[in-house]
């Protein structure tokens, strides 16, 4: 069974920086597409970016382009979130999900597996 703890979330300033985290806990990350999503209040969950299995891939979602990088560590099972240049927009909880079934996919419904999520605030 495949579990996903994120973490690293927290409020800062417009320009800021933050890390974000999401450990895996189960058989065989390495063959895991590895997802960021982010849900804002009152917004459905949109896609952040993901690294993909095998040789890793990364692709970014436009709004997040240039500012965000994800990478990941095979050998902690550990995914990361990057995120610089911060704009209040960014406000929202992000989750991190996991997917054995597609190599690359910017829908939710493709992932099989979420973490509990966790916030960030960008204040103005």
């Amino acid at each position: 069974q495949v579990q996903l703890v994120e973490s690293g979330g927290g409020l800062v300033q417009a320009g800021g920086s933050l890390r974000l985290s999401c450990k895996f806990s189960g058989r065989s990350f390495v063959t895991y597409t590895m997802g960021w999503f982010r849900q804002a209040p009152g917004k459905e969950r949109e896609f952040v970016g993901q690294s993909t299995y095998g040789v890793p891939r990364s692709y970014y979602s436009d709004s997040v382009k240039g500012r965000f990088t994800i990478s990941r560590d095979n050998d902690e099972k550990t995914v990361y979130l990057e995120m610089n240049s911060l704009k209040p927009e960014d406000t929202a909880v992000y989750y991190c999900g996991a997917t054995a079934r597609v190599y690359i996919s910017s829908r939710e419904s493709d992932y099989n597996y979420w973490g509990q999520g966790t916030q960030v605030t960008v204040s103005s």
